[in-house]
């Protein structure tokens, strides 16, 4: 698609210790880092920080691709204060994998992430959206968006004459449940 532009971010998740008898850690995204260099090619994650209870790591570069004909969604995603990141993370399918979770879509249109969060295979989170890329996104918005003018459905008039039904309703009212 010749519209379609990219943008590299890294993903940087954070593993936090819980208290709870099923699970020992949490993943969830805390950041991007915009125009991140691509991780190592054997998937090894970068560490980035580490306190007494959470490590951060860049988990993955994924490319933030924004598409002509979601505009609307990006559109809709900059009213709100600040504006979002999505983060779909797939839970830990990858036998190689040494963490619970992969990083697998980063999107800026609010309505593929609700998509993702109806299907309950994966974890969609939520992270602030840096200014460059909020600006980035505006851009793409003031170059490819399109209003669609609202059109209102016009009612067809009732014509009496005219057979719409299948069936007849019955020829006398009934009474009492007696015809």
């Amino acid at each position: 698609m010749k519209d379609q532009v990219s943008l590299p971010l890294g993903i940087v998740l954070e593993r936090r210790r819980v208290d709870n008898p099923w699970n020992d850690f949490d993943w969830r995204p805390v950041a991007v880092i915009p125009g991140a260099p691509a991780c190592d090619p054997e998937g090894e994650w970068r560490l980035l920080g580490e306190g007494e209870d959470w490590i951060h790591y860049h988990s993955g570069t994924l490319p933030l691709e924004l598409f002509p004909r979601e505009t609307e969604g990006y559109k809709f995603n900059l009213t709100h204060d600040p504006p979002r990141l999505f983060v779909v993370l797939h839970g830990g399918v990858d036998v190689e994998c040494e963490h619970d979770v992969l990083p697998f879509l980063v999107t800026a249109c609010p309505y593929e992430a609700q998509d993702y969060l109806d299907s309950g295979e994966e974890i969609v989170e939520a992270v602030t959206m840096p200014a460059g890329v909020v600006a980035f996104v505006q851009d793409y918005i003031d170059r490819h968006h399109v209003d669609e003018p609202f059109k209102k459905r016009k009612r067809k008039r009732h014509d009496p004459d005219e057979d719409n039904f299948a069936r007849r309703a019955p020829a006398g009212p009934r009474r009492n449940g007696h015809g």
